[in-house]
């Protein structure tokens, strides 16, 4: 008998080899076994073409207003894309819309498996990135110049007071020029939701920014981080939970030196990079969980890695695939389990927390797609197809349940 799920969860689909997988998921590992509402959101690229990039905006108010969704990885379409697919228009990326409006931080979590060695040997435990999502270069405004002239940054204040205009650069020739913004609102929420993440984690948080260089910019988020900081001090403390600024190189540099077992608050572009560095230095991206955490409670789980287009294109020449769908599987038991923690309904919680222990536990016993075989250790004599690993962990999905 299927376990009820008493709420809806917000499903997004997505693009190419993702999106095979999801429905693989979605149809063997979830709804044999979950009696479960999926309000679902088609954003393949077509579909958000075909609504002129609409359905990405419904979908970010579904979860505003369910509380919870599950995310296929997605195409941002650059000019290859956009004649590859007869699209109108470079859409913005899918992420980047949802995150502005749910205004969220995203955390992302290495998924650790005994044999699968992190590349950097004194990890031992997961470095977590805390990535503000909003802002920054993913709602800049930049431009081409064609010749000389004066760059400038203008203020009008809405009240009709001084406008403050200060000159960026004086091209002497063709060039290029980009303007950035933030708000305090935003970066205060992301500073309360990675204290609240570390204290949950019960791990010490860290900021790296690059203040001595950007003393305004980039010393208006540390400036507001130290203030909440401030706030938190006694949970902190009581929890032996300790905070570090630092310039963004030396961040750099003693996490390759740490263990481990930190939280690692980064600037949009900075987490956007670093997450990438960590899912890589503990194996793969496919072994990286991803969370974006709205300042309201609400939660959007997705992989951390793209839409796998490489696999894509052999899939659509019928040839097979090895794809790794762990992460994929994780976003999907991150939300259920969210989901149930949020009902207060635990059998919900359990089955999510079942799932993810029967995945690590196949890779564990050798059974693993092609890019988990290659670092593997000890070394595996075969890997399993995309479909073969999903099948494996439905079949003790199966066993256990009925257990």
């Amino acid at each position: 008998m299927a376990i009820k799920v008493t709420n809806p969860v917000v499903e997004i689909d997505g693009d190419e080899m993702t999106r095979i997988i999801w429905q693989s998921i979605r149809e063997k590992l979830v709804r044999p076994f979950l009696d479960i509402d999926l309000k679902y959101y088609d954003l393949g690229i077509r579909h958000r073409d075909e609504t002129d990039d609409r359905i990405t905006v419904d979908a970010a108010e579904a979860i505003k207003k369910y509380g919870v969704g599950v995310k296929c990885a997605t195409i941002t379409p650059n000019a290859a894309r956009v004649k590859e697919y007869d699209l109108k228009q470079q859409w913005k990326s899918p992420n980047g819309t949802i995150r502005s409006i749910l205004d969220g931080t995203v955390f992302r979590k290495p998924i650790i498996i005994k044999n699968i060695p992190p590349a950097v040997a004194k990890w031992r435990k997961p470095v977590i990135i805390g990535r503000h999502a909003y802002g920054d270069i993913y709602k800049n405004t930049e431009m081409v110049v064609e010749g000389p002239g004066i760059a400038e940054i203008v203020f009008t204040p809405a009240g009709g007071g001084e406008r403050k205009v200060v000159k960026i650069h004086e091209f002497k020739g063709a060039g290029v020029v980009m303007g950035m913004h933030n708000t305090e609102k935003s970066i205060r929420s992301f500073a309360q939701a990675c204290i609240k993440y570390a204290l949950s984690e019960k791990v010490d948080l860290w900021f790296g920014a690059k203040d001595t260089i950007s003393k305004q910019y980039h010393g208006f988020f540390r400036d507001i981080f130290a203030e909440e900081i401030g706030k938190a001090q006694g949970a902190l403390q009581a929890a032996a939970i300790q905070y570090r600024y630092m310039l963004i190189d030396d961040a750099v540099a003693q996490v390759m030196k740490s263990e481990g077992g930190m939280l690692w608050a980064c600037m949009n572009y900075d987490g956007d990079v670093m997450s990438d560095m960590i899912a890589s230095g503990f194996g793969s991206l496919g072994l990286m969980t991803s969370v974006l955490v709205s300042p309201e409670g609400q939660f959007e789980y997705e992989a951390a890695h793209g839409t796998v287009m490489r696999h894509y294109y052999e899939y659509l020449k019928g040839n097979p695939t090895s794809t790794n769908s762990v992460a994929s599987i994780f976003a999907w038991t991150g939300a259920i389990g969210k989901r149930g923690e949020l009902d207060g309904t635990p059998e919900v919680v359990r089955f999510a927390e079942t799932l993810e222990r029967i995945v690590i536990e196949t890779v564990e016993d050798g059974i693993m797609t092609k890019d988990l075989m290659l670092i593997a250790e000890p070394k595996v004599a075969k890997y399993a197809l995309t479909e073969e690993f999903v099948d494996a962990v439905a079949a003790r999905l199966k066993e256990k349940m009925n257990a």
